[in-house]
């Protein structure tokens, strides 16, 4: 039950009586009351009037009778406290999906989220993407959308050119060898490609060789390709993220669409070359020096970059997969390369207003302030650092929620420091905390078999945990139009809280007859919640602690 909305829609039509037209109720949680609206502030300003003397209009107004009391404080809020039997029919009539409906309206939504570069081991430069994405991911599942995950990698381009003639030089057997540790096959290409002017040469003619269908090419290609995604899967799985294997759909996919790209800007009289290239200037987009900003389509020397991929995924994405929205988790640092690609998109007619979002996130900082490295400086490998987690934690679980909730806690727009203590603290807005909780209910119903009861609200710890349960839907669904996974953590923490504070005030098996079962049912709404919303949040719970 979403108690903001209930009140909202009580107040509304009140508020229309009296200023003559419509005001939105503006109801928030409170301090002062369970909820409050700010409305009547707003009115008086419009009106004229002082707002303590339109409050009391707006209260005699408001139908909220078998709901909630309303009580007036100075210069007009409205204080508006719930009634006990209606928290408690609320909770009573909980079903397994805590009060989120699923959405009247589903669409096809297709989440454009990790995409770490092929041939090369993930780092935890991938970790924000792959998190945010995989938790928007199954909060939209779980909201009744159908979600299309799309892992785009970076398995196309000059790089591979010099790769694949590494593994020609190895040979076959070793080359499988070699293949087995990513980053150091990487830095072996990479040292004879800087050092030896006859491997560059050989290394270029291989990118034609692979861009022309070359059959060698190709199938050394897909063996490196293959053995990238294993790797990639081995990562998720530890991770807990739900990428799977048909979910990889790198920028190679694109390649045959590209040429469609350029003849249907080129159409539509939207290219322009300069210097040698073809690019599209997208209205509103300037650079540092006033000048404006073009969107390289087809690169002088006649090939594609990543931005003419973009384009075709998009272009992809909405007529051939049917998507009504398209977001992209990608970093911050990308904003006006996405703003350029969907504005071209739009330009073309591919893209239809308001369907490309581009959820951006912050960097992740040590504790220095500056981007989170090695000591050596180097980028820190997410294995490493999953190895790392699994060592300080009791659990394996413990140690990658405390990585995930240490991420999804925050406004994901801003950067975060990786500070290992702070995150597996058992105390404090952290995952262990949260697990932790958790742990502590189940607990009390593994020492036997107990009933539980109609939920009887008699204590102020009962009631602020009442209406911290009945603040999951609003938390969801807010999670999930706005894009921010934070929405739903953060109320988590303040659920864990509020239990707690219920356990310490209100003894549960120390209590009898009606009282202890109404309490032992705020105890399994609790625990219940806290496991979904952290399953949501793709947060494992451990058996035990």
């Amino acid at each position: 039950m979403n108690l903001e909305a209930l009140l909202a829609g009580r107040l509304e039509p009140a508020l229309a009586a009296v200023a003559g037209f419509p005001v939105d109720p503006v109801v928030r949680q409170s301090q002062h009351a369970d909820f409050q609206s700010a409305a009547v502030l707003a009115l008086a300003k419009r009106a004229g009037r002082a707002p303590w003397e339109l409050a009391p209009e707006v209260a005699a107004r408001a139908d909220l009778a078998g709901l909630a009391t309303v009580e007036i404080s100075r210069p007009g809020f409205l204080n508006l406290t719930v009634d006990d039997a209606v928290l408690a029919s609320a909770l009573d009539g909980l079903d397994d999906r805590l009060g989120v409906p699923v959405v009247a309206e589903p669409e096809r939504v297709v989440i454009d989220y990790s995409g770490p570069n092929a041939a090369k081991e993930m780092q935890v430069g991938h970790l924000r993407s792959t998190i945010i994405g995989d938790a928007l991911a199954r909060i939209l599942v779980w909201r009744g959308h159908h979600v299309i995950r799309a892992n785009h990698l970076g398995d196309w381009g000059t790089q591979f050119g010099m790769l694949i003639e590494h593994m020609v030089d190895l040979g076959a057997e070793e080359a499988e060898h070699s293949l087995g540790d990513l980053t150091d096959f990487y830095r072996a290409a990479r040292v004879k490609f800087d050092g030896d002017e006859a491997f560059k040469t050989r290394a270029r003619l291989r990118v034609v060789a692979l861009q022309s269908g070359d059959e060698l090419s190709r199938t050394l290609w897909r063996r490196l390709i293959e053995q990238t995604e294993r790797n990639f899967l081995g990562t998720y799985a530890r991770l807990g993220v739900t990428l799977t294997a048909g979910d990889f759909v790198g920028e190679s996919f694109y390649q045959e669409q590209l040429a469609s790209v350029v003849d249907d800007l080129a159409a539509q009289g939207l290219l322009v070359e300069s210097e040698g290239a073809l690019c599209v200037f997208p209205a509103g987009f300037t650079g540092r020096d006033g000048e404006p900003l073009p969107l390289i389509v087809r690169k002088s020397d006649g090939g594609f970059g990543y931005a003419a991929t973009d384009l075709a995924a998009v272009r992809h994405r909405v007529r051939a997969l049917g998507a009504d929205r398209l977001l992209y988790v990608v970093g911050a640092p990308q904003r006006t390369h996405f703003r350029m690609v969907f504005a071209v998109c739009r330009a073309a007619g591919w893209l239809p207003d308001g369907v490309a979002e581009h959820i951006e996130f912050g960097s992740i900082l040590g504790a220095d302030g500056k981007m989170f490295k090695t000591r050596a400086g180097d980028n820190v490998r997410l294995d490493d650092l999953l190895d790392e987690a699994d060592q300080r934690a009791s659990a394996p679980a413990i140690g990658v929620g405390a990585i995930k909730y240490a991420d999804l806690s925050g406004d994901r727009r801003s950067d975060y420091v990786f500070d290992w203590d702070r995150m597996l603290a058992s105390t404090g807005n952290t995952g262990p905390y949260l697990q932790y909780a958790y742990a502590r209910i189940r607990s009390i119903f593994a020492r036997s078999a107990f009933d539980l009861g109609p939920v009887v609200l008699t204590e102020p710890a009962e009631r602020r945990l009442a209406l911290a349960l009945l603040g999951f839907e609003p938390a969801v669904t807010a999670a999930a139009d706005l894009r921010e996974p934070h929405r739903l953590a953060s109320y988590l923490h303040d659920l864990a809280v509020a239990f707690s504070g219920f356990y310490e005030a209100c003894p549960v098996l120390r209590s009898a007859g009606e009282t202890r079962a109404s309490r032992l049912t705020l105890a399994d709404r609790t625990a219940r919640t806290l496991a979904l919303g952290l399953s949501l949040l793709g947060i494992d719970l451990p058996d035990e602690m």
